[in-house]
């Protein structure tokens, strides 16, 4: 059975604000370290003009340099849909490609037809991916380290179990933010204050870029603007830190 997850409210609103200001909202909580809890650059959206993903991971290890010991090359989807239903939400494909170097590529067209026709918002992997201008007329994100032409003898292992991505350790369940600027783990015990925060950060930064935009801006004008804003910033930090 699944466990609680966010509502769906929650989730599209979360999806309304790019993955950059989700992680300053992340770190106003002070929950963890700021360098940590995003991916790092080997990990790059493939269609970065696609709205951000939001979504449950649903981790599996990957291989294609050889063939599996059981079963065929897609070895490993159907049980990956099966647990679809035991995250607490939609799912995002997370895959670590356990070749090193990567042989091929972990996903194409018919991969990700089937993973979004069963509810899944997107897929990340350590890996390549191929089949893209397909892949992108089903306005699917995915996120990879660059991209292969064969899937060799790609097949899935170790289903559920912690993969690591992009520098960081991502486990089952966790919930995912990413957009063109990469992706990010929300803390659960936070995720549902995440985007009231967001609006009211935006507001904060509304401040100094609608000051700059003016006319007759002066260093002076700059630095109350700029002082202004990094007030709206503590108190909505001391907010949020006291009511998690």
């Amino acid at each position: 059975m699944a466990t609680n997850g966010l509502s769906k409210t929650v989730l599209a609103d979360l999806a309304k604000y790019d993955t950059p200001t989700v992680c300053n909202v992340i770190e106003l909580f002070n929950i963890r370290p700021r360098n940590t809890g995003y991916m790092n650059d080997t990990i790059k959206a493939n269609f970065p003009s696609l709205p951000p993903m939001v979504g449950y991971a649903l981790t599996s290890g990957f291989r294609s340099q050889a063939p599996p010991r059981g079963g065929d090359v897609y070895a490993g989807m159907d049980e990956q849909i099966e647990m679809f239903s035991e995250l607490p939400g939609p799912p995002v494909i997370v895959f670590q490609d356990l070749d090193e170097p990567t042989a091929s590529a972990t996903f194409g067209e018919v991969m990700c037809t089937v993973y979004k026709s069963f509810g899944a918002q997107g897929l990340i992997t350590s890996g390549t991916g191929r089949d893209l201008d397909q892949v992108a007329e089903l306005n699917f994100p995915t996120f990879t380290s660059g991209v292969t032409c064969a899937h060799g003898y790609c097949h899935m292992l170790n289903i559920g179990v912690p993969v690591v991505v992009g520098g960081m350790t991502i486990y089952r369940g966790d919930l995912l933010h990413g957009d063109l600027n990469g992706v990010t783990t929300i803390p659960a015990e936070v995720a549902s204050e995440i985007p009231d925060a967001c609006k009211e950060l935006m507001r904060a930064e509304s401040v100094v870029l609608d000051y700059v935009k003016g006319s007759d801006i002066t260093v002076k004008g700059l630095a109350a603007a700029r002082t202004e804003c990094s007030n709206m910033f503590e108190e909505l930090g001391k907010r949020l830190r006291g009511s998690s």
